[in-house]
């Protein structure tokens, strides 16, 4: 029992930690002048995503490579499934409403690539200046695109009415609060991590689950908390672009940032478990959403209890097989 509320405790210093992260760094951006756009773009993407690089990180330097490759490909499979199906059963994601047709390509292609490398038998200092050199080439179209209305957005001045559509964001935000914000970000996050990793390798050992199994299941469902929480309350305020940009941004972080930073540290064995079954639902997973948003199709509530229904009957089958 110890042992779980141990997990349990990791899990909510990691939400915690992350959210006070976020926070703090969305507010010195603003205090600076950077755009809310790149603010959400680079930051918030880079604070959400916070516990799955530190437990992935932390899992690897334990010699439990495993779970920090479970953690990636189970967080993936948990944001197409469940932090898009839970949303749609509560009001549906409007995809006809916006277009991330361009954004959705690319993180299929960077799907497609992973897999492949995964087939190379690990993840190295090679195969992680790729994943990294491939999220530069993303990073800066990014910044492309978004130095390309510059004009626009020069006519805009951030009130806070535009402060309160990024996720943490206050105007009148003290400094102290930013700095002690920006702290408890960064003194939670490994704290959290290494709660949850040890903990989590505790209850691999005791129900004889393997790590990966772990990091595939209950360590990918509780680091894509932030995710499930961001995109049900951006759906309940119909902001179908916030909830797709934060699924298909936070799948390519995991896949290419994550992982690239985490086998420059060292190398990630791929187990044969993963070759031959939870990369190709991965990528199923991600092929799910191609109707939706190729065709400009609405996820409504049945297709939303069909995604959630998928993810059960997967985390079934990895515990059970």
């Amino acid at each position: 029992m110890i042992v779980w509320l141990l997990v349990g405790l990791g899990l909510l210093i990691l939400l915690l930690a992350g959210d006070a992260l976020v926070k703090g760094a969305v507010n010195l951006s603003l205090r600076t002048g950077v755009p809310p756009l790149i603010v959400s773009l680079t930051i918030v993407a880079f604070g959400t995503s916070a516990p799955e690089l530190l437990v992935s990180v932390n899992a690897v330097l334990v010699n439990k490579p495993g779970l920090a490759l479970g953690n990636v490909v189970g967080s993936n499979t948990v944001n197409i499934l469940l932090v898009l199906g839970v949303p749609a059963i509560i009001s549906g994601v409007y995809v006809s409403q916006c277009d991330t047709r361009r954004t959705y390509l690319i993180m299929l292609a960077v799907s497609v690539g992973f897999v492949a490398l995964a087939f190379r038998g690990r993840f190295d200092t090679l195969a992680a200046v790729l994943l990294l050199a491939v999220l530069a080439v993303i990073l800066a179209d990014a910044f492309r695109q978004v130095r390309s209305h510059q004009r626009m957005m020069a006519r805009i001045a951030l009130d806070a009415d535009d402060a309160e559509d990024i996720e943490g964001a206050d105007p009148e935000m003290a400094w102290w609060q930013i700095v002690a914000f920006l702290v408890l970000g960064l003194v939670g996050l490994p704290l959290g991590a290494d709660l949850l990793v040890d903990n989590a390798s505790i209850i691999a050992r005791l129900y004889g689950f393997s790590d990966a199994m772990i990091g595939l299941t209950l360590v990918a469902l509780g680091t894509s908390l932030p995710e499930l929480a961001t995109s049900v309350m951006a759906a309940i305020r119909r902001q179908t672009d916030v909830v797709l940009g934060n699924v298909i941004g936070s799948n390519m972080f995991n896949l290419l940032a994550i992982i690239g930073i985490a086998s420059l540290v060292k190398d990630i064995p791929v187990d044969r478990e993963f070759l031959t079954f939870d990369l190709w639902v991965m990528l199923a997973a991600s092929l799910l959403l191609a109707p939706f948003v190729l065709m400009c199709r609405d996820i409504g509530r049945v297709w939303g209890v069909a995604l959630s229904a998928l993810y059960v009957i997967y985390v079934w089958s990895v515990l059970s097989g």
